[in-house]
């Protein structure tokens, strides 16, 4: 059986997922510094509420949310 394949998240590509191929998702340095470079620029950006600053926590070590 070859090696899963999946599709470079930039230009749609498809690259060998094996430990050779070397930007892995992305099939090249290229499609991998556009995907950076889009998160940079905040054209890309993980859902959340809005306010919420980046890497801050809502919930407390006992799971319950903090009370404001």
């Amino acid at each position: 059986m070859g090696a899963p394949r999946v599709r470079c998240p930039t230009c749609q590509r498809e690259v060998a997922w094996v430990q050779e191929s070397a930007w892995r998702p992305f099939c090249s340095e290229r499609c991998r510094m556009v995907d950076l470079g889009a998160w940079f620029s905040e054209e890309r950006g993980i859902a959340g509420q809005n306010g919420d600053a980046a890497g801050e926590s809502t919930q407390i070590p006992d799971g319950n949310p903090p009370s404001r």
